[in-house]
């Protein structure tokens, strides 16, 4: 082969070598958008699961958490528990920590991630200032399901921020949750530690049904005590604004510091506004099946839904169907659901995201959920089915 075309086939080898890794990267990224697992193991990784429970030994415990935020201290992920979902943890100082979550979990890079402290003190480090109001709120509901939003310090870098100036603090009252962030510098940012757009995941049985190949490891615990991610709460405001409703409702919120409002993209779907906080902008939540929230009195929505059902039956359609006790013994589908008592949305909350797991696992392709109380507890849950139903509410 002579020069001329040895230089001929170098450069078409070059060429052909180009396409196909773009084509790799092109085809791997798209599974990861899909949160599908990377075929052929591309960029997977061993998993390790460790179990962790309030039974085993305090040295025990140590060594199991040591090891967690060992991980996350030399830029790893770690799923672990709290007391509202299973988090999945990265180190919050650390941009290439941040770029390792929304990899794994599919997540779009401008939706913000909260950073967890374990200590009051360490607030100070990563915020510009903290108003009044803040103060009050943390007094209050602090360590707990509360997340506050301020103005952030230059210590906080733009990849877990979302690319804002703005950044979203939790302090978890889980004592798991915050013995590990100690262990692992006092700094996690954790979304739920599950696929984009998924059920958040309130047992470790779905972390490892999403989360197995993607991160380093999971702290496999009991199943979350409250089931429903943090409320958040915008304290840049004037008027503290709540941009996710949660377990502290709004009118807990007033009662420590007057009046509070509502981001009214909430409800709405149709806000093109960037993200302040998670769950804003993207649908959130979503079984595999079609979910239809269905509005209206009682009786009405038991005939609309029962007719629903009947149909997709007569096809070979597998049904389910979300609803209040006070209604469960009227429906007709292959799985129903109880939600609990219509005038207690507390097991709604907690058990929420079980249930649109266990549709999927039970391969329903329909899913008809009764609406709830929007006020209280039930802001929190219907924000939640809104977002899992891609807003599609039929009112009878």
């Amino acid at each position: 082969m002579g020069m001329a075309e040895l230089l001929h086939f170098l450069c078409f080898f070059g060429v052909f070598w180009g396409f196909i890794k773009d084509s790799v990267c092109v085809t791997l990224n798209k599974e990861i958008q899909n949160g599908e697992k990377p075929k052929n193991g591309a960029v997977e990784m061993k998993t390790k699961i460790v179990p962790i429970g309030k039974m085993d030994a305090p040295e025990d415990i140590n060594k199991k958490l040591s090891e967690a935020g060992s991980i996350i201290q030399n830029g790893g992920l770690v799923a672990f528990p709290t007391e509202t979902v299973y988090g999945l943890g990265g180190d919050a100082l650390n941009p290439e920590s941040s770029k390792k979550i929304y990899a794994a979990k599919g997540r779009p890079s401008d939706n913000p991630l909260i950073v967890h402290i374990a200590d009051i003190a360490h607030l100070e480090s990563i915020v510009c200032e903290i108003p009044q109001k803040a103060k009050l709120l943390a007094d209050a509901f602090w360590p707990g399901p509360l997340t506050m939003i301020f103005r952030k310090s230059q210590l906080v870098p733009y990849q877990t921020t979302g690319g804002l100036e703005t950044v979203a603090v939790r302090m978890p009252s889980n004592v798991l949750a915050s013995q590990f962030i100690e262990k692992s510098g006092g700094y996690i940012a954790a979304p739920s530690a599950n696929i984009s757009g998924r059920p958040s995941p309130t047992s470790a049985k779905y972390v490892k049904q999403d989360m197995i190949g993607r991160i380093d490891m999971i702290l496999e615990a009991d199943d979350v005590e409250i089931g429903l991610e943090s409320t958040i709460v915008d304290v840049t405001c004037e008027v503290p604004m709540i941009l996710r409703p949660g377990y502290i409702t709004q009118e807990m919120l007033c009662g420590i510091v007057g009046e509070i409002k509502v981001d009214e993209t909430i409800f709405d779907s149709s806000s093109a506004a960037v993200p302040k906080a998670p769950g804003m902008k993207y649908r959130h939540y979503a079984p595999k099946g079609e979910l239809v929230i269905v509005e209206g009195e009682p009786r009405a929505v038991v005939g609309f839904i029962n007719e629903k059902t009947a149909a997709h039956k007569s096809r070979g359609e597998r049904t389910g169907v979300l609803c209040t006790e006070e209604w469960l013994t009227q429906y007709h589908a292959d799985s129903i659901k109880n939600a609990g008592s219509r005038n207690d949305c507390k097991t709604a909350a907690m058990r929420l995201y079980t249930f649109l797991r266990e549709f999927d696992d039970e391969n329903i392709a329909y899913i008809y959920a009764e609406a709830f109380d929007n006020a209280g507890l039930g802001q929190a849950v219907m924000n939640r089915l809104l977002k899992a139903a891609g807003h599609h509410i039929v009112k009878v």
